[in-house]
């Protein structure tokens, strides 16, 4: 049965029976995109959930960012934190402990721990049984208490963060049942800071703000021309002073760890290398009149991929998450008008490799094959920018590699319909929307909260066109970009304040595509409020 299908006979069945009912034959789409709940938007609550209460109005959906995706509403009071009130864990339920007692601070209520549960309460369990995706949860609100029930701790997770958002923004948990579950699995924020440094308190900061906006990735790209920002060991000589000690980045990422975000780490190669190589001079591309090529490593010298393969094994064992991004793009030697002219002894390397045919795109492509080779034994999954995947040469990037496409502007770039009509997994960071660029250089603009909510959805990959629907299972999400590359444009202040709606709007559309229930007015005034702006 069709995912499409599947969620037209949900939304029908959830609206006629018990939300604890199975619905028959509905599985999920695979790993590529979990089911959301299909539901009515807030404006369009379903049926109540309890019987009718004639002293209290039918409530209504809980004002959140994202929109919760499924709300039935009931008569009731509701629930706010009150005298005697907790926070408790179903006894099965322990590994929920770190997500109970973050929302009993958060709260400024006790947590109890797995205590029966008692009247004014609210109550975190785990039904790994529910209907939806790995990450979908419900909040079921009455008689005077709250359930938070996730499939995992994930969406458990998720279900504080409504349930936070509702007190903050309406003062109350609306009686009845939330139903929700995100339309994609990979939902996040990227920040460069490898050209502009952060510290670790501000990066603190953005990881707290993109898990109550319910994003679960968020991508560190810490070396580049510009600078190379993390303590290293193996190669203390290529990193900048200005940097994060590995101290610090433990602690961003037990911090990440705890609020269920995935942090993605990017040393970018074979281009925008400039940082390490100003440390190893001989590992510089020259071009046939002997000048180095800005940013870019001699792909044919075998000390260059000994020197990069020792950094991924180094940081491979501090950034301990799913996966690791290998960059791939802008390798100068291919703007070259004739790349084999310009660089003969690269030339000569593919022709050896590759056959008669052979060409030094190959030898970019290998190299990013190599490289995925290194973290793949290392329990990664490999991703890298969609103009390092070049057509028509001998060499292709292996299939696992996940891409993220940008940009369709770049010498190699190609329409992202080539990558899904591959079968390639897409990770949407479309340059249109979602880039913001610090300075605004080369015809880049700071996108706009109120663009990205009312015109961008994960299948617009590149420009303002979505691609063909039948890509859709293909498309694992999407990530907002920080780039930096005029540093001193903007303040780590200004940054934060700039990104807060763009990454709002991002982060409702990831969650839910369709077209959302509020008008702009509405969702930015709501995103201010529950932001505290």
């Amino acid at each position: 049965m069709s995912e499409r299908l599947c969620r037209r006979i949900r939304g029908a069945a959830l609206g006629a029976v018990l939300l604890g009912l199975a619905l028959g034959g509905c599985s999920g789409a695979g790993s590529a995109r979990p089911s959301a709940v299909p539901s009515p938007s807030p404006t369009r609550p379903g049926p109540p959930t309890t019987a009718p209460d004639s002293t209290h109005p039918l409530s209504t959906a809980p004002a959140t960012v994202p929109a919760v995706t499924r709300h039935d509403p009931a008569r009731g009071p509701g629930w706010k934190p009150g005298p005697g009130s907790r926070v408790v864990v179903a006894p099965a339920a322990g590994r929920l402990a770190d997500e109970a007692a973050l929302l009993a601070r958060e709260l400024g209520i006790p947590y109890a721990g797995t205590a029966p549960v008692r009247t004014g309460d609210i109550e975190l369990t785990l039904d790994e049984k529910a209907a939806g995706g790995p990450e979908s949860y419900t909040v079921r609100t009455g008689g005077g208490r709250t359930l938070i029930t996730g499939r995992d701790e994930a969406g458990a997770f998720y279900g504080t963060r409504t349930v936070k958002q509702a007190l903050r923004s309406g003062g109350v948990v609306p009686e009845g049942t939330v139903t929700d579950a995100p339309a994609r699995p990979q939902r996040g924020l990227m920040v460069d800071i490898a050209r502009k440094p952060f510290s670790a308190r501000w990066i603190e900061d953005r990881l707290r703000e993109a898990a109550d906006l319910k994003l679960n990735q968020f991508g560190l790209h810490f070396s580049d021309d510009q600078g190379f920002r993390i303590e290293s060991t193996t190669h203390p000589e290529v990193v900048s002073a200005e940097r994060l000690t590995k101290a610090e980045v433990r602690r961003i990422l037990a911090l990440a760890a705890s609020l269920h975000i995935t942090v993605i780490p990017e040393i970018d190669s074979p281009g925008h290398l400039g940082a390490v190589l100003k440390a190893y001079p001989g590992l510089r591309l020259k071009d046939v009149s002997g000048r180095p090529v800005p940013g870019a490593v001699d792909i044919g010298n075998p000390a260059s991929a000994r020197l990069v393969d020792e950094l991924l094994r180094e940081y491979a064992g501090l950034f301990g998450g799913r996966y690791w991004h290998l960059g791939g793009d802008e390798y100068q030697a291919l703007t070259r008008k004739d790349p084999e002219a310009s660089f003969p002894a690269l030339a000569a390397l593919a022709r050896e490799r590759h056959g008669p045919g052979g060409r030094v795109a190959d030898l970019a492509t290998q190299w990013v094959n190599d490289r995925a080779a290194v973290v793949r034994a290392l329990g990664r999954v490999p991703k890298a920018w969609n103009d390092g995947f070049f057509r028509g040469g001998r060499v292709t990037v292996d299939k696992d590699v996940q891409v993220e496409y940008w940009t369709g502007k770049e010498i190699g770039a190609r329409p992202p319909e080539e990558y899904l009509a591959e079968g390639r997994p897409v990770v949407n960071l479309n340059d249109e929307y979602l880039y913001y660029v610090l300075g605004e250089p080369n015809d880049f603009t700071y996108p706009t909260g109120r663009r990205i909510y009312e015109e961008w959805t994960p299948l617009v990959l590149r420009g303002t066109r979505p691609v063909p629907g039948r890509y859709e299972e293909r498309i694992l999400g999407a990530r907002f970009a920080v780039w930096c590359d005029l540093a001193g444009a903007q303040t780590p202040e200004q940054v934060a304040r700039g990104i807060a709606l763009p990454l709002a709007a991002t982060a409702q559309k990831v969650w839910d595509e369709r077209t959302p229930a509020r008008s702009w007015p509405e969702f930015s005034a709501l995103a201010r409020r529950l932001a505290g702006s």
